[in-house]
């Protein structure tokens, strides 16, 4: 059974893993984002990724040498000598978002705020962290597996707190 596992890569080197482990036939997935930069004579749209150094890779665990063996490939993401498994609806979210034009910018992993779950829309079911940037409600969403986060800005009212009821979680 084929699992989606963090891959922690070489500096800048997200779409050289990505090209490589195409080559040999492994699904992979870089989430990017694009931003605005300016330059002295021009203004440009530029494509960073969410996590930087990261890739995530989708292969059975027991083929993880030929990852291990890509070129830009620093290490598998493991915590406690067990290779980190981030599961599919975290990927299919993270897709989800990208796609559906939400704006995204990376966030740090360590964010104080309430736990919510997003109750209404594509992103249902999405657990995170609310932010309240100069009046813009944002979530963060955590990926526990490879301790990182980024945010997305989302209306109050397709937001839930998670500490309200809890006895119903029971």
């Amino acid at each position: 059974m084929k699992n989606w596992i963090a891959v922690y890569t070489k500096s800048r080197h997200e779409q050289i893993v990505i090209n490589e482990l195409n080559k040999k036939n492994i699904e992979s997935y870089c989430p990017m984002f694009k931003e605005r930069r300016q330059w002295s004579d021009r203004k440009k749209w530029v494509h960073f990724p969410l996590f930087r150094s990261y890739v995530f890779a989708n292969i059975e665990i027991k083929e993880n040498i030929y990852v291990l063996q890509t070129i830009g490939v620093n290490k598998i993401v493991q915590f406690q000598k067990k290779i980190s498994i981030i599961p599919n609806q975290v990927i299919d979210n993270i897709k989800n978002i990208i796609k559906g034009g939400y704006k995204v910018e990376q966030a740090d992993y360590f964010i104080k705020g309430d736990e919510v779950c997003v109750v209404s829309g594509p992103l249902k079911g999405l657990d995170g962290v609310v932010l309240d940037l100069r009046g813009a409600n944002k979530i963060i969403i955590k990926i526990e597996a490879i301790q990182q986060a980024f945010s997305v800005e989302i209306s109050s009212g397709r937001l839930k707190s998670k500490k309200k009821n809890v006895s119903s979680i029971l």
